[in-house]
């Protein structure tokens, strides 16, 4: 089944919560919770999970806790951050084991990384610190050294998501420090700089909380992923995603949500059409988190230059909806065809059985999918897989 995307500038109305409903979403919070551990091997719901015809979905490593965000190396290491714990993992692959080593603890909600030229990037809540050289030294890693260190330390959306651009600068979210509030400067945007923490300056505005963008392989233009405010209503707002087409771009927050829905408590005296509305509603609270471009050849035509988005799944909407992968399918002008459901099975009987959050594209083409619900990460390929030679 493929999804339309509905016009964007077409109005919504506003469904407050019931009291019930507001009973019932406080309660899912506490059933969704993050396992304290890993889910055991034969507990995975891999073999669950559902793909186009001709695709096929693999564990690629399990018993890795709170695993978020993915970095793949330039020899083929897999990097693995973590939000709720202090540890960073590394992923090497050697014949046909994979071994999972610890190569960064005792730091705070490192959920962000990037990697160039050798050198890992850790985003932390506070700071931006780097591991020099680290494919060289994963069993003896070196001290993260601090490069940046001018975030505010707020917990609701303190955790951050970053990477490298074209222009060899760091791109990373300051989140906003509450559900719907006028953030306080420096936060709500996406803040990019040097890789030797110099030259900080903020790059897109009125973002409230992204945990997944990307740059198109060919315009080079943005794209990210946005979390709307909750307690609106079960249907209101849609989770966004959004391209940057020049600096200094607002998306809307705490104004305007979805590019349609002014706020109802803090967007009098505003208008929609102040702000860059979405290029596509990806659902009301659905959780769309990573993103990345396809950029590999291993999949069919179709799938190439467009994006695939994990979503997370809902925390606190009465029919849970995400959990999930999608693919969106861009025009010839970076705008947005459709999208379609492409990995699905994580949700079942309004219950999480996974919960995916990032991505990463092989050298091989095949796509790895995060799973922090889980502590896993799977690996999805295309075609019939290839068997050794006999002799």
């Amino acid at each position: 089944m493929t999804y339309r995307i509905a016009p964007v500038g077409a109005l919504l109305s506003t469904v407050a919560f019931s009291a019930a409903a507001f009973v019932v979403a406080l309660t899912a919070t506490s059933t969704i919770a993050q396992q304290q551990s890993p889910v055991a091997d034969d507990k995975l719901p891999t073999a669950q999970l559902k793909l186009p015809q001709g695709f096929r979905v693999e564990t690629y490593i399990h018993g890795v806790p709170d695993a978020r965000s993915l970095r793949l190396g330039d020899k083929g290491t897999v990097f693995v951050s973590t939000r709720d714990r202090d540890k960073v993992y590394a992923v090497v692959t050697q014949g046909a084991k994979r071994e999972v080593k610890v190569i960064a603890s005792g730091l705070d909600r490192p959920n962000g990384l990037a990697f160039k030229d050798g050198t890992l990037y850790i985003a932390e809540g506070t700071k931006i610190s780097r591991l020099d050289k680290i494919e060289d030294n994963l069993d003896s890693p070196p001290k993260p050294v601090v490069i940046y260190s001018d975030f505010p330390d707020h917990r609701s959306h303190g955790w951050k998501f970053m990477t490298i651009g074209p222009d060899n600068k760091l791109y990373v979210t300051v989140g906003a420090p509450c559900n719907v509030c006028e953030p306080p400067t420096g936060n709500a945007q996406i803040r990019r700089l040097n890789t030797d923490g110099s030259g900080a300056e903020p790059y897109a505005l009125g973002v409230r909380n992204t945990i997944g963008f990307d740059f198109h392989p060919i315009s080079k233009e943005l794209y990210f992923t946005d979390n709307g405010r909750d307690w609106l209503s079960d249907d209101l707002p849609n989770d966004e995603l959004n391209r940057v087409t020049k600096m200094g771009q607002h998306f809307g927050f705490p104004y305007c949500h979805q590019g349609d829905v002014l706020d109802s408590e803090v967007g009098t005296g505003h208008s929609c059409n102040e702000f860059v509305p979405p290029i596509a509603k990806l659902g009301p609270h659905a959780a769309a988190l990573g993103m990345r471009f396809y950029t590999g050849t291993m999949f069919p035509q179709k799938y190439r230059g467009g994006i695939f988005i994990a979503r997370h799944g809902s925390w606190n909407r009465a029919e849970k909806i995400g959990a999930d992968v999608i693919y969106v399918t861009l025009n010839r002008d970076g705008s947005v065809r459709s999208f379609e459901p492409f990995l699905t099975g994580f949700l079942k009987d309004n219950g999480f059985l996974g919960r995916p959050v990032d991505l990463q594209v092989m050298k091989d083409g095949s796509l790895l999918v995060s799973d922090d619900y889980a502590g896993a990460v799977y690996q999805i390929s295309y075609g019939t897989p290839r068997t050794a030679e006999r002799k």
